[in-house]
């Protein structure tokens, strides 16, 4: 035993950086839990004499009357996003599996998990500038092809798919690696013996790839779950304004703006923590499920 935790000792010395991370980060401020419950007053501390007000925040919270769209449109959002997340990435590690040319194989893998790598700062600039209304490459193609300029981040009944689309076009790279992997682990005598008995293409993929990514589909759309609450504030904030609050104000960013620049810290706290339990349940919730379909356990 002795032996087996000095071989095992340097495993653990990587991993401290980022334990001490997420006890600095995640653990810690959980602290703050408590600013949902009082009147908060910044000058007086987080463990200073604040006033405690009990449910109000949660209370002035519900009574909001924007607050119930914030919410729709958290969960509209996530919800798509889930969705086309594991849809796209499934038809597209199909269809890269049927590429035979290895080298173009590689070339079209690496060119759809680059974005993957760009954050919402940078991907935010370059979609403001390519959807704009006026010269926007996308509009010039629809002008091009004689059809009516759209601000799809100006306007409401586009924003929302927008974000949806932009969204998908940047993550499903990245999502396609496991789906590649769970092809990559189904025995090959299986499509052999399809095609002694004169199965095409297609049917190989209906009657052998699929069945054979099941249980890894399963898995992913089981344990994302855990997001439906999460639609993606550094999207959301690097390409929303105010004409689309209506129907891209999401519960991160309707906390942002509550807590940084409206100064209501209380509100803000209890909003993030209606979510944190929200999100707790669903993520216990999508676990034993995992667990009980899936075979999947962490411990």
């Amino acid at each position: 035993m002795k032996r087996r935790k000095m071989r095992e000792l340097p495993l653990h010395l990587m991993i401290l950086p980022s334990v001490i991370m997420l006890i600095c980060f995640s653990y810690l401020p959980m602290a703050g839990i408590v600013i949902a419950f009082q009147k908060f007053i910044p000058a007086k501390g987080l463990f200073g004499d604040q006033k405690w007000i009990g449910f109000e925040n949660f209370s002035y919270l519900f009574k909001l009357p924007n607050f119930t769209s914030v919410l729709w449109n958290t969960l509209s959002i996530a919800v798509m996003k889930i969705i086309f997340g594991l849809v796209i990435p499934i038809i597209v590690a199909i269809l890269i599996n049927e590429v035979k040319h290895n080298t173009l194989k590689k070339g079209i893998q690496t060119a759809i998990y680059l974005p993957h790598f760009l954050s919402w700062v940078v991907l935010g600039g370059i979609f403001i500038d390519i959807l704009a209304p006026g010269d926007g490459l996308v509009n010039q193609v629809i002008k091009a092809f004689g059809g009516q300029p759209v601000f799809f981040l100006g306007d409401n009944k586009w924003f929302p798919f927008t974000l949806i689309v932009t969204e998908t076009w940047k993550s499903f790279g990245y999502g396609t690696i496991v789906y590649l992997a769970a092809i990559t682990g189904i025995d090959l005598s299986l499509y052999e013996a399809a095609q002694v008995d004169g199965a095409n293409r297609w049917q190989q993929i209906w009657h052998i790839t699929l069945p054979g990514m099941r249980m890894v589909i399963v898995l992913l759309m089981v344990l994302s779950l855990g997001n439906v609450l999460n639609a993606g504030f550094d999207q959301v904030f690097n390409m929303y304004s105010p004409p689309v609050y209506a129907s891209g104000d999401i519960i991160d960013t309707f906390v942002y703006r509550i807590g940084m620049l409206e100064a209501q810290f209380g509100v803000a706290t209890a909003v993030g923590l209606f979510k944190s339990v929200i999100s707790l349940t669903l993520i216990s919730v999508s676990y034993w499920f995992a667990y009980k379909f899936a075979d999947y356990q962490l411990f």
